[in-house]
């Protein structure tokens, strides 16, 4: 067989091969489609085919040309490495841009020689791989090393190095320019950014009652811009070291690496950005239903609060935690609906995250979710209002607020005690406020009376003591019960209304007083816990005291 003819390729018949390059594998994939689909590839070629040593690119200054074919006796890699050393020893060996290449044929098949000089074997193998005719195949891979040699002869051509210099030095020059400004500019910068926060933060430091002074927020917004700032001209070094080496064909796969590591992953950003804009636009609207509503919701509350209308027993301290439960419901149901158009909630890293999250809430909140639902019953069985004299745990005092956690009462010694909702929902409590009914509370106390003493006396005594202390009322009158027949005395309690229940120990003290005032007046003793035997005389302290103490003497 005769070697065909070697041709010179001209800019036109570049143009045309470039594009019969481009698309003749598409449309032979095309016609080969019917083909393959009939007949099912053997198992032992698809597992060959996705051996990494079967196949391996033929890479020149970066760019893949075509795949090569191994075998067991040459790899797929090494045969990818022979071949451009080749391609790159002719392409070196010349700068004449007039590559020509030849193909003629071979014992394995077509053999592609670049200016009279072997470069590579095409076989059978290879075109019933891809599924092509071995000519198209060979003529194919001859036009992409005569490009591949023709680029890099003009990158390294005397032109080519000069305008290659003259970019690196302008690259040079405008980030020697960007440096410069970085390093002189940049504490003005960080200066002004601080000025301007603090002046925005100025609203805040009063919200807050100077609990968050300017200078603290000033400084973390300067901090935070100096970091920035170091992020972007980190950046930006990178990109002008990246360009320079471009700039130069020797470095030029280098160049192309280092872009890839940041490019490729911008540009997918960028397109899951794009892609995701859809549920962007579902999640904007999900986000302005949801303000619309809890501030419609707030607007409806706030004239309930300010008795713009009424509605029937609904009372005023409601408003707060109701509105605060349907804000919560308002958020979760958005969050219900906004769920599926969330970035990679369909993805089962995500899924899993939040039902871990789940797990963690639920085994870690079981106290809390006890008090808040204790709260809901606190605020909505109206046992207890705020300003109610209470006593729940031997505590007692005002309620000054319910919370849904916890409920804040301050004690009669003006003590702030905070009371979980659950311990108030699982105790006894006694509302000293409250009215059952329009009688008030029964305030009462017991004394022990010895047998001797006359019991009309002794009620009648009591019932003069009660009388006496102010905040008991006269009507109903005071009673006398007798609770217990005690071993040396008779126990007498006296019960007496009262509807002043906040000013309850002061009228029990007062109470406590007049009883012993009033017996003490009557010559009548109040029977001590342990009894022996009755005095000589009976141990009734003096009317009046002169105010002075008599010194002890030694009877010695």
């Amino acid at each position: 067989m005769q070697p065909e003819p070697i041709r010179p390729l001209t800019p036109g018949g570049l143009l045309r091969r470039w594009l019969v390059f481009l698309l003749l594998p598409v449309l032979v994939a095309l016609c080969a489609t019917p083909a393959s689909a009939q007949e099912d590839p053997p198992a032992e070629t698809e597992e060959r085919e996705s051996d990494p040593e079967f196949i391996a690119p033929v890479v020149i200054e970066g760019d893949a040309l075509f795949d090569v074919r191994g075998s067991s006796a040459l790899p797929a890699n090494e045969r990818a490495e022979v071949v451009q050393t080749r391609i790159i020893e002719v392409a070196g060996s010349s700068d004449n841009l007039n590559v020509t290449f030849q193909i003629r044929g071979h014992e394995f098949g077509k053999e592609i020689l670049i200016d009279g000089r072997s470069v590579t074997i095409v076989t059978n193998s290879d075109a019933e791989s891809e599924q092509m005719e071995l000519e198209v195949l060979t003529h194919l891979q001859a036009e992409a090393i005569q490009l591949a040699i023709i680029e890099y002869r003009k990158g390294r051509s005397s032109e080519a190095r000069v305008n290659s210099a003259l970019a690196a030095v302008a690259w040079s020059v405008g980030f020697l320019i960007l440096s410069i400004l970085f390093f002189t500019r940049r504490a003005r910068l960080l200066d002004f950014v601080q000025k301007y926060a603090e002046s925005k933060f100025q609203g805040v430091e009063t919200a807050t009652k100077s609990l968050l002074r300017l200078r603290a927020l000033g400084t973390i917004v300067g901090y935070a811009s100096l970091i920035l700032l170091w992020v972007i001209y980190l950046i930006l070094f990178y990109y002008y070291l990246s360009f320079v080496l471009l700039s130069f064909a020797e470095t030029r796969p280098v160049a192309e690496l280092l872009l890839t590591y940041v490019s490729d992953p911008l540009i997918e950003v960028a397109k899951g950005i794009v892609s995701y804009l859809p549920n962007l636009v579902m999640l904007g609207i999900i986000y302005a239903l949801t303000k619309w509503s809890i501030q419609g919701v707030r607007l409806f509350f706030d004239n309930l609060e300010n008795g713009v209308f009424e509605l029937p027993e609904f009372e005023k301290h409601w408003v707060g935690p109701t509105f605060f439960l349907l804000r919560i419901a308002i958020i979760l149901i958005a969050l219900v609906f906004a769920y599926p158009y969330l970035p990679g909630s369909d993805s089962k890293a995500f899924q899993g995250l939040t039902i871990l999250a789940g797990i963690m809430v639920s085994l870690g909140s079981n106290t809390v979710v006890s008090n808040m639902m204790a709260g809901l019953f606190v605020i909505y069985r109206r046992s207890t209002n705020v300003g109610d004299r209470i006593e729940v745990g031997g505590k007692v005092g005002d309620v000054v607020e319910i919370k849904l956690m916890e409920t804040v009462i301050k004690s009669i010694k003006n003590e702030m005690i905070s009371i979980p909702n659950a311990q108030l929902l699982n105790s006894e409590v006694v509302n000293y406020t409250r009215k059952v009914d329009g009688r008030g509370l029964l305030v009462h106390t017991t004394v022990g009376i010895g047998y001797e003493e006359p019991p009309a006396k002794v009620t009648a005594m009591l019932v003069e003591a009660a009388r006496r202390t102010s905040g008991l009322k006269k009507s109903p009158e005071p009673f006398v019960l007798w609770t217990q027949l005690a071993d040396y005395a008779i126990n007498y309690e006296i019960n007496a209304f009262s509807s002043r229940g906040g000013s309850l120990p002061k009228i029990r003290s007062d109470l406590h007083q007049n009883i012993v005032e009033v017996f003490n007046e009557n010559q009548t003793q109040i029977m001590t816990p342990s009894y022996i035997a009755d005095p000589e005389e009976p141990k009734i302290p003096v009317t009046e005291w002169d105010g002075t103490l008599a010194h002890m003497r030694d009877k010695g």
